[in-house]
């Protein structure tokens, strides 16, 4: 059973009452996507509000707006960030992000997103669950598109997902007119291929998209410098 809260150096999310918990793939976006000085961001499925809470702690200047589509996660999102150093900067709301060209006017510096991925799999049985895993709610052609509607012209929207989703997704970007600046691969171990791939979009032409890797683990429990370097704000033991 997992834990109902997470520590973490600044702040602690208490996840109890929401379908998918604190994990690396939300870490690791929270603390690579990359940030502009007073940041207008916008955090896509927001969760336990954790990604927004860490983009908060990394930027001082930064207003973020949490969405989440599911009512529990909302609701444990608002208690994590009233109970931060930061309640002031992050508004959490109940939205679906496809209505979002209908009803949103503003546009965003920063959009970030840990979006359901589990295209083909067999579907979970706790509904709330279900909507947080699955691309049932949120495909990918549906988030490139309301990326591109919500971000302004110099913005930059970040994502992780599964490594074999890389070229379906970075697809589905350049059909909206986004345009991959940055990748990051995540191995969990040295000379193991990627389970993981964090990328950034931006509306500009890119003539060269760069090309990182990070692996995780050297050997069993023991980190690498440089997941240490990236997470050492937010881990506490690390």
């Amino acid at each position: 059973m997992a834990n109902s809260y997470f520590q973490f150096k600044q702040f602690k999310i208490t996840q109890d009452r929401c379908a998918m918990k604190v994990g690396t793939d939300g870490v690791l976006l929270g603390a690579w996507a990359p940030l502009k000085k007073s940041c207008k961001v916008l955090d896509i499925g927001t969760g336990t509000g954790l990604v927004a809470l860490m983009l908060a702690q990394r930027c001082s200047s930064a207003c973020i707006e949490a969405i989440d589509i599911d009512e529990s996660a909302v609701a444990q999102a608002r208690e994590n960030v009233a109970d931060s150093p930061w309640p002031e900067r992050v508004d959490v709301c109940q939205m679906d992000v496809n209505n979002a060209p209908q009803t949103w006017k503003e546009t965003f510096d920063c959009i970030v997103s840990n979006p359901p991925y589990f295209v083909d799999s067999l579907k979970c049985p706790d509904k709330s669950r279900m909507v947080a895993r699955h691309t049932a709610e949120l495909d990918f052609p549906a988030l490139a598109k309301s990326a591109s509607f919500l971000l302004n012209e110099e913005g930059m929207f970040s994502v992780v997902l599964p490594a074999d989703a890389y070229t379906s997704f970075v697809s589905s970007c350049l059909r909206e007119g986004l345009h991959l600046q940055r990748v990051l691969w995540v191995h969990t171990k040295p000379d193991i291929p990627a389970k993981r791939v964090l990328m950034t979009f931006v509306k500009q032409a890119v003539d060269e998209t760069e090309q990182e890797h990070l692996t995780v683990e050297v050997s069993r429990h023991v980190y690498s410098p440089e997941y240490v370097s990236l997470l050492k704000d937010f881990y506490l033991k690390l």
